[in-house]
């Protein structure tokens, strides 16, 4: 079943699953997928409103330009999410616990959202912004930061040496939990 240009409000999909292979700018408001399977399934174009997304499983989820705002997203593997066209962007959302392994997230929005204890491992984040996040307890490993924004957000701290990150912008006293690995102090 494929759906095109839909608007699906207030439905409980945690209840009676999902049973489209495919949905074309589709409308999510006030949806729970609470644990819901989206193995297999394609969302292009869609936006997503208020959704609760917590522990859902993307195994071969087609995530093509999908945005999230006000959504929660607790506990999502998005590495096992298909890479073929990967494209997503978070606003007012809370993604703590989330996983994001080998994706290409060049010029990725997260705005005015939660990121804690979430994992960032071998992604491409050039060029993404990170306006008013809060990253308390994410870890980033090997990732291209090359031309990142982080200068409006907060609590981040990670290893230079471990990231590439010529050119990314970052903001006083933030920043300052860049140097936390060396032990010194900043006054």
């Amino acid at each position: 079943m494929v759906y095109d240009d839909e608007i699906f409000s207030n439905v409980s999909f945690a209840e009676i699953g999902l049973d489209g292979v495919e949905y074309d700018s589709c409308r999510f408001e006030n949806c729970d997928f609470l644990g819901v399977s989206f193995s297999g399934i394609e969302l292009i174009d869609c936006h997503f409103v208020n959704c609760d997304f917590s522990l859902v499983k993307l195994d071969g989820t087609g995530l093509k330009n999908a945005t999230f705002t006000g959504c929660k997203l607790i506990g999502v593997d998005f590495s096992v999410a298909s890479n073929f066209l990967f494209a997503v962007s978070f606003a007012d959302c809370m993604l703590d616990y989330s996983i994001f392994l080998k994706k290409n997230m060049k010029g990725t929005t997260f705005r005015n959202s939660s990121v804690k204890s979430a994992m960032f491992e071998e992604c491409n984040l050039s060029n993404a912004i990170f306006d008013s996040c809060n990253f308390a307890n994410t870890l980033f490993v090997q990732n291209n930061l090359q031309q990142a924004d982080f200068r409006t957000s907060t609590e981040y701290s990670f290893d230079l040496e471990l990231n590439k990150v010529k050119g990314a912008k970052f903001a006083y006293p933030s920043a300052l939990g860049l140097f936390s690995k060396y032990g010194i102090e900043i006054e």
